[in-house]
C-alpha cells in the first residue's frame, strides 16, 4: 500500500476556508474556517518528513510537528492530538495566532525549495478544536497531591501555560490578575477575528475545573481597596512567578501628540474587546475609543498595529490608513495579516515617520509624514532608515492610534522589592537562562523577561518556568527530609 505521506509533489497547499472581506468586515467573528476530517489529513500529508525537520527548530516550542503531521495523514487525529499537547498547553491558540510565515511554516523544507510549506498552523488549530469538540481534551487531575502552593501573578498566556504543567504536578496553583477576567492579551489585547474569546475561556474553564484558583481584580502591587502588597502574596505561596507581561505603552514624541483624539493602542483594543464580550465601556460610547466614522490612521509596524487598522475597520471608520517607517519587507508584523488588512481596505504608507499631528488640543485633524529611505543594514538584518529631503505629505485624521509597541512597568516600585534585578531594558533579570530571579523562591516568564514578543514564546517561558519551579521546590523537599 503506497504511503500517505510525502504528498507534496501530487497535492497542492490549500488553505482553510476564509471568508471573503465583503463579509468578514461586518463582525468580529473569525475569518478562517477549520479543515474538513478529509482536507486535513490530506494537507498534512504534504509533509516531506524530513530527516531534519526545520520546522521543529523554527517553533519556540520545539513541536514534534511532522510527527504529528504524519499521525494526522494516516487518520489517527487522536495520536496526532496527543503529540501536539505534550509541547504544547494551548496548540489550538497559538495554531490560530502564530506568525507561522515567520517561524514553522517559514522555516519548512518544502518553502525553502520551492513546493509551498505544509500547513502547519491550520493543522494544529482543527487538531486543537476538534480535541474539543470529541473529548479527548481531558481535565487536569494530579497523580497525588505534593502538599506544595505556587502563586502566579499574571494570568496571561505565561501564567496560563505555568498553571497547566503546575496544577498537573500536584500543586495548589493560584493565579492573580488585576482584570476583571482572566486572559491577558488573550482575552483583551487580541481582536476576535484573530481568537474569538470562547476559545481562551474554554483554557481557563479547564484550569479552573482541575483546580486552579484565579483570584480577579487583585492588584498586585498596587493601590485601593484590591491592591495586594508582593511580600503578602510570597509569604502565602511556598514559590512565586511573576508573569505580568509588558503593559506601558511607548508613546509617540512628535508635537501635537498630546491631543485629544490620540490614543495607545492597547486602551482602543480593551476597550474594542471589552465591548465585544458585551461590557459598556464609557470611552466607546462617547466615541473616545470608537473608529466608527472617523478617518483612522495607526502608527506602528507590528501585529498590535495590524490589529488596530482591522478592528477600525470594522467599527465602521471611513478610511484607514497604517504607517509605518521602513518598507514591507522590514516590518515586525505578520505577512499574513498585513494582506488580510489589505483585502479589508487597509492603506499602507510604507516608509513614512509622523512628523506631527496636526489640529489643536482638543482634536486632530491630520498627521504630517515624513517620507523616509532605506539607508543601511545592521547586523541583525534589519535596515536603518533616513528622511528624504522634500519627502513631507499630510495624511487625513480625527483618530490618531499609536501602536509603538510597550515597555515593562517598575516591578521592584511596584512590588516594594528593590532587590529584584532588573536588565539595562528594565525587564526582569534572571539568572542564565533560567528562569530565576534574584528573590529566592521567585521567578519570573514572559514578556516581562524578555520584552514584548510573541505569545507562543510566553507559553514557552511558562511551561519552562513550571518545570524549574517543581525542580526547585523538589530539591528544597529532599534537603529537608
Amino acid at each position: 500500500m503506497a504511503s500517505v505521506n510525502q504528498r507534496f509533489v501530487i497535492t497542492p497547499r490549500i488553505g482553510p476556508a476564509k471568508a471573503a472581506a465583503s463579509d468578514r468586515v461586518r463582525g468580529f467573528d473569525e475569518i478562517y474556517a477549520d479543515f474538513s476530517l478529509p482536507a486535513g489529513g490530506e494537507q498534512s500529508s504534504r509533509c516531506a518528513q524530513c530527516g531534519v525537520p526545520f520546522c521543529q527548530s523554527g517553533c519556540p516550542l520545539e513541536n514534534n510537528i511532522p510527527d504529528w503531521l504524519k499521525l494526522a495523514a494516516e487518520g489517527r487525529a487522536e495520536e496526532a492530538w496527543r503529540q501536539s499537547e505534550a509541547t504544547s498547553t494551548m496548540p489550538e491558540i497559538c495554531g490560530r495566532i502564530c506568525p507561522q510565515d515567520r517561524l514553522c511554516e517559514g522555516a519548512c523544507t518544502l518553502e525553502q525549495s520551492g513546493w509551498e510549506t505544509v500547513t502547519i498552523g491550520s493543522v494544529e488549530r482543527w487538531l486543537g478544536d476538534m480535541a474539543f469538540q470529541n473529548g479527548w481534551v481531558t481535565p487536569i487531575r494530579p497523580i497525588a497531591e505534593n502538599g506544595l502552593s505556587v502563586g502566579i501573578v499574571g494570568a496571561g498566556p505565561a501564567g496560563m501555560a505555568a498553571a497547566d504543567r503546575l496544577r498537573s504536578a500536584g500543586y495548589a496553583v493560584t493565579l492573580y490578575d488585576r482584570h476583571d477576567r482572566a486572559g491577558g492579551l488573550l482575552m483583551y489585547g487580541i481582536p476576535g477575528f484573530k481568537l474569538e474569546k470562547d476559545v481562551v475561556q474554554r483554557r481557563l474553564d479547564r484550569l479552573v475545573d482541575g483546580g486552579v484558583e484565579i483570584r480577579l481584580g487583585v492588584d498586585v502591587g498596587g493601590e485601593g481597596e484590591h491592591a495586594m502588597p508582593f511580600a503578602e502574596l510570597r509569604a502565602a505561596h511556598d514559590a512565586v512567578l511573576i508573569a505580568t507581561g509588558v503593559y506601558q505603552a511607548r508613546r509617540l514624541t512628535a508635537p501635537g501628540c498630546g491631543s485629544d483624539g490620540v490614543v495607545a493602542a492597547l486602551d482602543y483594543l480593551i476597550t474594542s474587546n471589552r465591548t465585544g464580550l458585551g461590557d459598556q465601556v464609557a470611552a466607546f460610547e462617547d466615541g473616545t475609543l470608537n473608529a466608527s466614522s472617523r478617518k483612522v490612521v495607526v502608527i506602528g509596524g507590528g501585529d498590535t498595529a495590524m490589529d488596530c487598522v482591522r478592528t477600525a475597520v470594522r467599527q465602521g471608520a471611513t478610511s484607514v490608513t497604517c504607517l509605518y517607517r521602513r518598507d514591507r519587507d522590514n516590518m515586525p508584523g505578520s505577512a499574513r495579516e498585513v494582506a488580510n488588512a489589505e483585502e479589508e481596505g487597509v492603506v499602507f504608507e510604507w516608509l513614512a515617520s509622523p512628523r506631527a499631528v496636526l489640529g489643536g488640543a482638543s482634536g486632530v485633524t491630520g498627521v504630517r509624514v515624513q517620507r523616509m529611505a532605506l539607508a543601511a543594514q545592521a547586523a541583525d538584518g534589519r535596515w536603518s532608515v533616513e528622511p528624504v529631503p522634500g519627502g513631507e505629505f499630510d495624511v487625513a485624521a480625527d483618530l490618531v492610534i499609536e501602536a509603538l509597541g510597550f515597555e515593562p512597568e517598575d516591578i521592584p516600585g511596584l512590588f516594594a522589592e528593590p532587590d529584584l534585578a532588573l536588565t539595562d531594558w528594565n525587564t526582569i533579570r534572571t539568572a542564565g537562562h533560567t528562569k530565576a530571579t534574584t528573590l529566592e523562591g521567585v521567578f519570573a516568564a514572559g514578556d516581562i523577561v524578555r520584552g514584548a514578543s510573541l505569545v507562543v514564546w510566553a507559553v514557552r517561558d511558562g511551561q519552562d518556568a513550571a518545570a524549574e519551579i517543581d525542580a526547585w521546590l523538589t530539591s528544597r523537599q529532599r534537603v529537608a527530609a
